[in-house]
């Protein structure tokens, strides 16, 4: 095993969804050969692989025979086995490591790392029983919001508790085994900040993105985000000293709430690229995708400098609920650009595709990519 990968080498890919498609068009294009394993078949990413395996994360002698033919193996989201990493790291690099895909992938050793490294974070607690959870109350009060220790994304696993009443039904009615309370936070903002790190200590961040929610799924996400010098600083700092922090190879998401008075707490980490960065495509000088490949071979780190303004619109399932949508009049909008990702079935909540535009203003660009998608659903002529 060498430090660096070139072009050439192979990258193979755990996971196979949207993150992993738009991953492998990056590292394609630059002359890796990209090979994805998860398991199912005609997936988003093993669309664009140049080998597609399809097996369980559990079946050992299947993930192992994949990894002994690769040079390089990567992740597009972090709810992978544990022992599957580890079965990979015996034949092949990994990057980044397990012990940091087994800290993102829950949410109570995630929040415990943080706090032990000094990062900011909204009070929290575990929740193992009926009694931690009544403790959890009387510490830190309510509003409050329970979550699931694992397996939790846009809203699942999650219960916001305006007071604690009933606690008992609530235990009941709890989202899993493991558990964590969260205090609710009256926050101003959500932003997010992507970091790449290479295997030399060289980091690189983007800009700061603002992000707006709908129904606990990203909305729209907006950059330059509309928030102070100060605040724009701080966050990318904070992305730094984490990178730093867990020795990442790679990229790392680190969403963040800014509060009304400017400070900031760290949200959730994601050590791969992010729904968030999505509008570097076309609005960075280099991609998100583009620098994960860049940093788990190897390579320079590339410019992270913003071309123009940016907003990126995600598409639901929902948008097919009459049909087809009117891709032709979306385009019509000036700076507006489409990304679908192959899914062959839209359901409600699913993401299927992205539209970003770019545009004068951090405003226009928002004005733009709303107008591009509420034209989807014009009847076509």
């Amino acid at each position: 095993m060498t430090g660096r990968y070139l072009p050439g080498a192979t990258i193979g890919l755990m996971g196979s969804g949207q993150l992993g498609r738009m991953f492998a068009i990056a590292a394609r294009r630059m002359g890796y050969r990209v090979h994805v394993y998860s398991p199912e078949n005609d997936t988003p990413a093993g669309q664009f692989a140049d080998r597609e395996v399809a097996g369980a994360y559990e079946d050992e002698a299947a993930v192992r025979s994949f990894a002994r033919t690769l040079d390089l193996l990567t992740f597009e989201f972090e709810n992978i086995p544990r022992q599957t990493i580890d079965w990979c790291a015996g034949e092949c690099e990994v990057r980044p490591n397990g012990s940091i895909l087994h800290t993102a992938q829950n949410r109570l050793r995630e929040k415990d790392f943080l706090s032990g490294a000094g990062i900011p974070v909204a009070p929290y607690r575990a929740v193992r029983n009926a009694s931690d959870l009544t403790s959890a109350f009387d510490e830190i009060g309510t509003p409050a919001i329970l979550k699931s220790a694992a397996f939790g994304y846009d809203g699942k696993g999650q219960r916001f508790l305006k007071d604690a009443t009933a606690r008992d039904q609530i235990w009941s009615e709890r989202p899993g085994d493991e558990l964590i309370v969260e205090r609710a936070i009256d926050f101003e903002k959500e932003v997010s900040v992507i970091v790449a790190r290479s295997i030399d200590g060289a980091m690189q961040t983007f800009p700061v993105c603002e992000n707006i929610h709908r129904d606990h799924i990203l909305d729209i996400t907006v950059v330059p985000a509309r928030v102070s010098a100060a605040v724009e600083d701080a966050a990318a700092d904070l992305a730094r000293v984490i990178a730093e922090k867990m020795n990442l190879v790679g990229l790392l998401a680190v969403e963040m709430f800014a509060q009304r008075d400017g400070r900031l707490l760290v949200n959730e980490l994601a050590p791969r690229p992010h729904n968030s960065g999505h509008w570097t495509i076309e609005g960075c000088a280099t991609s998100q995708f583009e620098q994960h490949v860049r940093a788990v071979c190897g390579l320079s780190l590339g410019s992270t400098d913003l071309i123009r303004p940016a907003a990126m619109a995600n598409l639901l399932g929902d948008v097919w609920r009459n049909g087809e949508p009117n891709w032709a009049a979306a385009l019509r909008v000036n700076g507006v650009h489409l990304h679908l990702y192959g899914k062959h079935h839209p359901r409600p909540r699913r993401k299927m595709g992205h539209l970003t535009a770019l545009a004068e203003s951090a405003e226009a660009a928002i004005e733009a990519v709303s107008i591009a998608r509420e034209a989807l659903q014009k009847p076509s002529s």
